[in-house]
């Protein structure tokens, strides 16, 4: 690994300080460099904030040194005025003369103009820097912008014999989720919800388990909760309805169905596809990831359609016998993690 690559590298460990903030905004990174030693850092700011190279840029306390500097960032920077002015605008008035970046941004609004406008000043300009590892990093964000669509994680628990639940006469005598990993993985989980934009879950979920989506064991902000509700029968009472967290419900166009105040609606058509119908509305809300945390027909209906990009799947200690089945799909194992008594296994869509 050459330096320039190890100076990228510390730009996507700064860029993940923005997880779950920036959205719908890339988490990107950015270093400064001058005679061989960091003199600035940044990474973007929760969004409406400034991007990574302002933050970078206004944290050297000489800005002399600018003009000798080199600045490194994982993604293009932008050229357009949207929240904030533009980051090549703020490089090319600071007269940095290198730059080098880890990937091209595909927004429509950059695409090359912020690579060009640096050219056009006179800065040198390297760009494809570990630009595999910078395409994972951005991986929310490219989805987005390349297929139009949030990136789509999802994620269940099953116990050792590959049942999500057991079966149904058993659950009745337990109303309350019936838990299959450890207390540690449903922090996990917290956690995730709270580095995503939005979160699934079908009505049977709601009816059965009740959930209230949120992240109530990790400190973050609560994901918008997504349900899909195709005749409305879920009641107020339902934790999805608090006002803990926004909540979307998809149903089937019905005038006369009964609507909770503080809840936002849209209508699918269920005789078509339904994955792609709610990835086509979520892009139009600039919601550029999703959990869909079942249940089992709604995650079979994602990974039916093609529609996912990563699985995390839990196993448990436990044995069903019998129950409800997990989903089946095909995907490469990307990794494993012991949590206690539990095994973490994360998969990628072949």
């Amino acid at each position: 690994m050459n330096i320039h690559q190890k100076y990228i590298l510390r730009c996507i460990e700064l860029g993940k300080k923005g997880l779950g903030t920036t959205a719908p905004n890339p988490m990107v990174g950015c270093v400064i460099v001058h005679n061989g030693s960091i003199i600035a850092e940044g990474f973007t700011s929760p969004y409406g904030g400034p991007h990574a190279e302002v933050n970078a840029i206004n944290a050297v306390k000489d800005k002399k040194l600018l003009s000798e500097a080199t600045l490194y960032v994982t993604l293009e920077p932008c050229s357009h005025f949207g929240k904030t002015p533009p980051c090549a605008d703020l490089i090319v008035t600071h007269k940095i003369p290198e730059v080098f970046i880890g990937l091209r941004d595909p927004h429509e609004k950059v695409a090359g103009k912020g690579i060009q406008r640096l050219q056009d000043a006179g800065c040198k300009v390297t760009v494809g820097i570990l630009e595999a590892e910078c395409r994972e990093h951005h991986k929310r964000f490219l989805t987005f912008q390349e297929k139009k669509r949030p990136f789509i994680i999802l994620k269940w628990a099953e116990s050792q014999d590959g049942f999500l639940a057991p079966l149904k006469n058993k659950r009745e005598t337990q109303p309350e989720p019936y838990w299959i990993s450890n207390r540690y993985s449903k922090q996990l989980v917290h956690q995730w919800r709270s580095e995503e934009q939005a979160i699934l879950v079908g009505t049977n979920t709601v009816l059965e388990d009740n959930p209230q989506l949120t992240t109530r064991d990790w400190a973050g902000k609560n994901p918008i909760r997504v349900v899909v509700d195709r005749n409305l029968k879920l009641n107020a009472d339902f934790k999805v309805f608090d006002v803990s967290a926004k909540t979307l419900v998809f149903h089937e166009d019905n005038e006369n169905a009964k609507r909770h105040e503080g809840v936002a609606y849209a209508t699918l058509d269920f005789s078509k596809p339904l994955a792609q119908q709610i990835c086509d509305a979520l892009y139009k809300n600039n919601i550029n990831s999703l959990i869909v945390e079942g249940g089992s027909k709604t995650l079979q209906t994602f990974i039916d359609e093609g529609l996912w990009d990563e699985a995390r799947v839990f196993m448990g200690p436990v044995r069903f016998e019998n129950g409800l089945p997990a989903p089946h799909f095909k995907g490469s194992l990307k990794s494993t993690e012991n949590i206690l008594s539990d095994t973490l296994f994360i998969y990628g869509r072949d």
